[in-house]
């Protein structure tokens, strides 16, 4: 009884201080009493599929996150194809989970951009605040951010050498985005502006490109040349629950989500609990991990790092890096995401996420595939699993004939795989990889999400002073014909 009310009068006592530091951030940051500073931010989930339910469960956390550390509704944008909610193979119907053991984060997100409307032209029309350039049927939001305001961008998706996907073509190239974000520098879009990205070869995205005058710092999974890691997948620690057949989580993106917990608790006899996060935790009565209050940029990459190389042994990790000003690293993560306490659920299991174990990206839907049909059977998702392989096989095999015929046997392979030095971009002539893309997938067929990794082979392709003519007639010759399942089909039109 004594230990219980000992528990009692310690939260008591830090209870008030807990809250009122919550609500203190839950308005815009003043710089000085004349000038009043506003939180935007832009979510962006850049796939479609139930295989894909990883992507849309890390932008609902987000913006759960954001929700919480007092940003508006109207300072948030999102866009997710949102298919995976009511999707038939979604066992919790109309909910979604970040965490094995978590609870819903897709009650009450934004639909400002769903289905079709989630694509690249719309993207770059909401950064640069151009309501007249969007298409579809959208909420119409777009940022109106100013010159005394922050801006926070997080895109989760498949990615390869310098473009992001989306569910629709074209894809995001590197080029399109810089040239979008100094357009808004150029306009004091922003004071200052914080970019994730979660998707493999992210750092291409910025390697070379990004200015480090701009005020932009970004920050992605992984390096120019490597893929990024999914977790809570099926078969994997910690597993996601037995009904689903599916990952949950990307490894960086769970990473920064999970930094911010800050739990409060009595112990579960006492029938009471306050959390903040959307995850369970291993805590005894009192934990702060980490409190945003005083968490800074470089405070919470030098942790995300940590958790997303495994312990810097890079076994299924990726190397988180940082692009841009580096200055901005001082700034506190409240400016960017907010920082808020909310009530959580009712169970508290142990939570081992720290030590969770990883899928590569582009294996992900293979793991996807193959438990949906341990699972139930199903002969569709053994033919699916066929056509992925069979996919697979063909655009490797093409595009190392393209690389023979081009540059001969001995090196085509080492030409196309060549990784330019770090502060380069991934190519010189951008509409030139354009050029080349539309030629292979013309006569090779659709590259995919898969086959996007051969983008870096393409731009050396280009690098290497090779014509669009010589190029179509490589790709001609090494491609008499392609498959005829929906995944080498160009239906959707080009990836370039």
């Amino acid at each position: 009884m004594a230990h219980l009310t000992v528990h009692l009068f310690l939260l008591l006592l830090l209870l008030p201080s807990f809250m009122a530091a919550a609500d203190s951030y839950h308005s815009p940051e003043p710089t000085d009493d004349k000038v009043v500073v506003t939180r935007w931010a832009v979510l962006i989930a850049g796939s479609s599929g139930y295989v894909n339910y990883r992507h849309q469960a890390d932008v609902c956390h987000a913006y759960q996150i954001l929700k919480k550390g007092g940003l508006k509704d109207e300072n948030i944008i999102v866009f997710m194809y949102d298919d995976i909610a009511n999707n038939t193979e979604n066992p919790r119907r109309g909910t979604i989970i970040n965490h094995p053991n978590g609870e819903d984060v897709y009650a009450g997100v934004p639909k400002d951009y769903v289905g079709k409307d989630v694509n690249a032209n719309n993207f770059y029309a909401v950064l640069l605040g151009n309501k007249s350039a969007l298409t579809g049927s959208g909420s119409g939001k777009v940022l109106k951010s100013g010159p005394d305001d922050h801006v926070f961008i997080y895109y989760t998706d498949h990615g390869a050498p310098s473009l992001l996907g989306m569910p629709s073509p074209p894809v995001v190239y590197a080029a399109d985005l810089m040239s979008v974000l100094k357009k808004m520098h150029a306009s004091n879009s922003y004071k200052s502006l914080v970019f994730y990205v979660e998707a493999c070869e992210s750092g291409s995205m910025f390697e070379g490109l990004l200015p480090e005058d701009i005020n932009i710092v970004a920050v992605t999974a992984s390096n120019a040349n490597e893929s990024s890691y999914a977790t809570y997948c099926p078969g994997e620690t910690p597993e996601p629950p037995v009904e689903f057949h599916t990952c949950l989580g990307d490894l960086y993106s769970v990473s920064w989500l999970e930094d911010r917990c800050v739990y409060i608790y009595m112990q579960y006899i006492y029938g009471a609990a306050f959390r903040q996060c959307h995850i369970p935790c291993n805590i005894v009565f009192i934990r702060e991990t980490h409190d945003l209050r005083k968490r800074t940029l470089k405070g919470q990459y030098d942790y995300v790092r940590n958790r997303t190389s495994v312990g810097h042994t890079y076994e299924l990790g990726s190397h988180v890096m940082q692009y841009g000003d580096a200055s901005l690293n001082s700034k506190f993560l409240v400016s960017y995401i907010g920082w808020g306490l909310g009530l959580g659920g009712k169970n508290l299991p142990n939570d081992k996420s720290t030590s969770a174990t990883s899928v590569n990206q582009r294996d992900a839907d293979l793991v996807y595939l193959w438990n949906k049909f341990v699972k139930s059977g199903d002969g569709k998702a053994l033919k699916e699993l066929i056509d992925v392989m069979s996919h697979r096989l063909h655009v490797d095999s093409s595009m190392e004939m393209v690389g023979n015929i081009l540059f001969g046997s001995e090196k085509g392979m080492e030409v196309l795989g060549t990784v330019r030095p770090a502060g380069q971009p991934l190519v010189d002539d951008w509409n030139c990889l354009r050029t080349m893309v539309r030629a292979f997938e013309t006569y090779c067929g659709s590259l995919n999400r898969y086959g996007l990794k051969h983008t870096r082979g393409l731009a050396n392709i280009c690098n290497a002073g090779i014509t669009a003519d010589s190029m179509r007639a490589a790709s001609s010759q090494a491609c008499r014909e392609f498959p005829t399942n929906p995944l080498s089909s160009l239906s959707k039109g080009f990836s370039a």
